[in-house]
């Protein structure tokens, strides 16, 4: 079986599942199904925490921005000034009708600026830039969880489960279709790892391309491609 048609359901079990919860790629009913396991099952609880703490580095790579200062002004327009101009003395503020539908203009003033942040501060990456994988394959243990970050141009993995072995390493692959694999290198030994990206391949990630694991000689393969079999394997999705 090739790289290009070794594409079919991924498989994975509670430890995946935490690692998805945690990065939020599960769809609603499995996030909420997840979400009762948390709260009634003791083992899987601490397997979401253990992905938390894995997956904080990756998040504390990214610098807090602060909205621009005319985001509270509009806020602030938007109670006071509002509630002011309708207000009954005798009501107070509490019992002020227009101040709480001020408020819930607010708040939603407050998220439709939070949504489309990313896109007017040049500074935040937009959602599209980061792109997340589950690998994994029929008749292997080996499974790794991939973020492609185009802003900083590598993809990150976490090996969930499996060894390499001795006088082995894995090799990392791009799949674009009935084209043949791309090299992306050889992943380094560790739980966790980052990799570059060319701006070719870029490109290609960036269309939804298939990422691929193969079990290869000590340095990768001799030969520019897979020569050792498929041992995990999925989609990019967005995040």
């Amino acid at each position: 079986m090739t790289l290009a048609e070794d594409n079919g359901p991924e498989r994975g079990g509670d430890d995946l599942l935490a690692a998805e919860y945690v990065l939020g790629v599960l769809s609603a009913d499995e996030r909420q199904i997840a979400s009762r396991r948390i709260d009634t099952e003791t083992a899987f609880a601490r397997l979401v925490d253990a992905w938390e703490v894995r997956f904080a580095p990756m998040a504390a790579a990214y610098a807090a921005v602060d909205p621009p200062a005319s985001v509270k002004g509009a806020i602030d327009r938007r109670l006071f000034a509002s509630s002011a101009a309708t207000s009954d003395p005798g009501a107070g503020l509490l019992g002020n009708l227009a101040f709480w539908r001020g408020l819930a203009a607010a708040a939603l003033a407050a998220l439709a600026v939070f949504v489309a942040l990313p896109f007017v501060n040049p500074s935040l990456p937009p959602p599209e830039t980061r792109l997340v994988a589950s690998l994994a394959a029929d008749n292997s243990n080996v499974k790794y969880l991939a973020v492609y970050d185009a802003a900083r141009q590598e993809v990150g993995l976490s090996l969930v489960s499996g060894e390499r072995g001795a006088g082995k390493d894995f090799e990392l692959w791009m799949i674009e279709g009935k084209n043949a694999p791309v090299s992306m290198g050889v992943i380094p030994a560790g739980q966790t790892a980052r990799m570059a990206v060319t701006p070719a391949v870029q490109r290609k990630l960036a269309q939804g391309a298939v990422l691929a694991v193969s079990l290869e000689p000590t340095g990768g393969s001799p030969t520019g491609q897979p020569t050792g079999p498929v041992v995990a394997t999925g989609d990019l999705k967005g995040i």
